[in-house]
């Protein structure tokens, strides 16, 4: 990563590592912040240093040796990761906003790694002045500034960026010279540039972040109503909802039209008790990529609701008024195709199939069902690839009505999931996930369908797990 403090280099490396890691390479950020901050026993004790903003003066020598020492002890751990364990990506995240320090860490990687080993470098530049005040106010709640008097905070860290900007080099001319790749980011992904993107991964960091955005949003998962074959234990296939599925998608309208009016009403408290200078409890201005209009009232925000092609979830989405939902049918969404045994229970695959059952209780995730259109957890996991791109992309709240399978794949990538979850995720029906993405990562609720009161409550303290019944 390349840039000064404060342009979201964390938020998104964050981000990007969850996407490389759900589409199984292994991938691990290495913050050099956060070596500094931990005592070493090279290091003094961080409690006892100086790390306002003098610490990140150049005169300051003693601050000077210890940074440097920070960043390539990191940047060994990263090369080990990478040449040593299994690591498929590693992350240095840190400003390394000078030429020089660039020269530094290339020369130390083609001395271990040779010039087999692809880096593509990565600067975050944020040029849209709400923007940068808005992550400058989110700095106030971190490590650094923790509990401590906001405007002398502000003040401080300011000073930090200033000191940072006396010896900022952007990527461009001498990258371009070498031929080095990079891409460079404009106000968190307002405009990208790339430049000479080479290797498979590179592409797909580079496709991921074409498509990601600031905007608050709400982005909720569920499985379709009770079907008939759910009722009869069949898996797969195409059935109908039950009369209690019809039920459950009744409620389902009812609650998500009222959170959809709860959420714009926070959003308008929001607007109303941010400050300037910042008070205590201030972490962020108004978010710059939702404004209010001249009444000083927010936009309406659109809402779409996704099912797949398959009658349960289609009829799961049925009565929400078309009016004011933009509803979508799209396959990817589709459940896991069992192939050959479709329509079958989980106890007549054991008896008829005992082998092939056998293998699927070994390793879920990399099992894939026989015969003609057979799937297995990742296929789900490369079709759903461009929803999940379009999730980041699109500004819009967004309702999606799968499949277990499916909503095991969702949930496992937004909540930043080890590979090994992904396929015993506990997801039955009647429950219903809220997701928003925010700058510090991904809000995450559940709330649980009530038949009796025909109504959600949200379960407090709620984690995912796994679940009980290891075939389903």
């Amino acid at each position: 990563m390349v840039g000064l403090p404060a342009r979201g280099k964390s938020y998104i490396t964050k981000k990007l590592a969850r996407y490389l890691n759900w589409l199984q390479h292994d991938t691990r950020i290495f913050n050099v912040g956060e070596r500094r901050r931990v005592s070493t026993p090279e290091m003094p004790d961080p409690e006892s240093m100086d790390q306002t903003a003098s610490f990140f003066d150049p005169s300051n020598k003693r601050a000077a040796l210890i940074r440097e020492q920070c960043a390539m002890d990191t940047l060994d751990e990263l090369l080990d990761y990478i040449l040593e364990g299994n690591g498929s990506v590693g992350i240095l995240d840190a400003t390394n906003s000078t030429l020089e320090r660039r020269k530094v860490i290339m020369k130390k990687i083609r001395e271990r790694a040779g010039h087999e080993l692809n880096v593509l470098f990565l600067e975050s530049r944020c040029v849209d002045e709400n923007l940068l005040e808005s992550n400058m106010r989110l700095k106030l709640s971190g490590p650094d500034y923790k509990d401590q008097d906001p405007v002398t905070a502000l003040e401080d860290f300011k000073k930090r960026v200033a000191i940072y900007e006396k010896a900022y080099v952007p990527l461009g001319e001498y990258e371009e010279k070498n031929n080095m790749p990079y891409i460079q980011m404009i106000d968190v992904g307002r405009k990208v540039i790339s430049h000479q993107i080479r290797g498979f991964l590179s592409a797909q960091a580079n496709y991921y972040l074409l498509n990601f955005n600031l905007a608050p949003r709400m982005i909720w998962i569920t499985r379709h109503g009770l079907s008939m074959d759910n009722v009869s234990g069949k898996i797969g296939g195409d059935s109908d909802l039950s009369s209690e599925g019809i039920q459950y998608a009744k409620t389902l309208t009812k609650f998500i039209e009222h959170a959809r009016r709860e959420w714009d009403m926070k959003q308008l408290h929001k607007l109303t008790h941010s400050h300037f200078p910042p008070q205590p409890g201030d972490t962020t201005p108004p978010n710059p990529h939702y404004q209010p209009n001249d009444n000083n009232e927010l936009p309406q925000k659109s809402f779409c609701v996704w099912t797949s092609m398959l009658k349960r979830s289609i009829q799961t989405a049925q009565f929400f008024d078309d009016e004011e939902y933009d509803s979508k049918q799209m396959r990817m969404l589709d459940e896991l195709n069992a192939g050959i045994m479709e329509g079958l229970t989980y106890s007549s695959i054991a008896e008829a199939h005992p082998a092939e059952y056998a293998l699927r209780k070994k390793d879920k995730l990399h099992y894939r069902y026989p015969g003609p259109g057979g799937e297995g957890y990742l296929d789900i996991i490369n079709r759903l690839r461009p929803v999940i791109v379009e999730l980041e992309r699109m500004e819009d709240h967004c309702l999606l009505v799968g499949h277990r399978s499916v909503a095991r794949v969702l949930l496992a990538y937004f909540r930043g999931l080890k590979r090994e979850e992904v396929a015993d995720l506990d997801v039955p029906i009647g429950m219903l996930y809220c997701l928003e993405p925010k700058p510090y990562g991904v809000d995450f609720k559940a709330y649980k369908w009530d038949k009796n009161t025909e109504w959600f409550y949200e379960q407090p303290n709620f984690q995912l797990k796994r679940a009980e019944d290891d075939m389903q």
